[in-house]
């Protein structure tokens, strides 16, 4: 359920273009996740929110948020159990009983891409899980060297998407038509515009503004912050395989 349903009726934001077509491009789905609030967050919560006003919402992404792994079989292959989920609810929406957004239309899945080459069968089995909505991974890059600021749950190591063995699985995912979300903290950037300019045939996409921190050492250094974030983004920008969606702005980073 709606974990404030009184703080959010405070506000009644009125709905600009009731006939805009809108895809919600990332949301998640849920359940009994520890340390989230809701804890469960399920089909018809997210129906009851995009509904909520005259939004026309007609199809939505779901994107990776390491939920419902399987618990048994090569670790590998556990996050297959994510797209499955994912894929049961897309099925649900796709019957037309849950009314006309058809949620989870497009699937973001997860790989640990430091796996080199064996990364190839994770995604094949991925894509089949996916029935033909699986469109790519997301494997969280957001690192900082201050302990003040909280490292993607994953723990990534800081130079993730510039190792070999990173790189190596990577590879694969063009050929597939397999885009990657690149989530990172600002002074990350730099290796996202590497990574870019690596694999220019694959289609990268930018999670949460590339996350300017405000936290730890970068507290009460906003106008530095945003000039090193927008140095980093104007260099990213030249690479035309890069793609942004705008979102995740309240983080607590």
């Amino acid at each position: 359920m709606n974990p404030d349903p009184d703080w959010l009726s405070l506000t009644d934001e009125k709905t600009i273009d009731p006939l805009l077509t809108i895809c919600d491009p990332h949301h998640h789905l849920w359940s009994n996740r520890p340390n989230s609030l809701p804890s469960t967050y399920l089909l018809d919560h997210f129906l009851s929110d995009v509904h909520t006003g005259e939004h026309n919402i007609v199809s939505s992404v779901f994107i990776e948020c390491g939920t419902m792994f399987n618990t048994d079989g090569p670790v590998d292959l556990r996050p297959v159990g994510e797209t499955q989920f994912a894929s049961d609810n897309a099925d649900k929406s796709a019957s037309g009983l849950y009314g006309d957004a058809r949620v989870a239309k497009g699937i973001i899945g997860t790989c640990d891409l430091k796996i080199g080459d064996a990364a190839a069968d994770v995604l094949d089995k991925q894509i089949d899980a996916g029935g033909g909505r699986f469109k790519g991974i997301r494997l969280g890059m957001a690192w900082d060297n201050n302990k003040e600021v909280a490292n993607h749950r994953t723990n990534p190591p800081g130079d993730m998407v510039l190792r070999n063995d990173f790189r190596a699985c990577f590879k694969h995912l063009a050929p597939l038509n397999l885009s990657y979300e690149a989530w990172c903290y600002h002074p990350q950037i730099p290796d996202v515009t590497n990574l870019a300019r690596a694999f220019p045939y694959t289609a990268i996409i930018l999670d949460h503004f590339c996350s300017p921190i405000g936290i730890g050492p970068y507290k009460g250094k906003g106008d530095e912050v945003f000039a090193t974030w927008q140095r980093s983004i104007e260099e990213l920008a030249q690479c035309e395989n890069v793609r942004a969606k705008l979102g995740g702005i309240n983080m607590e980073v």
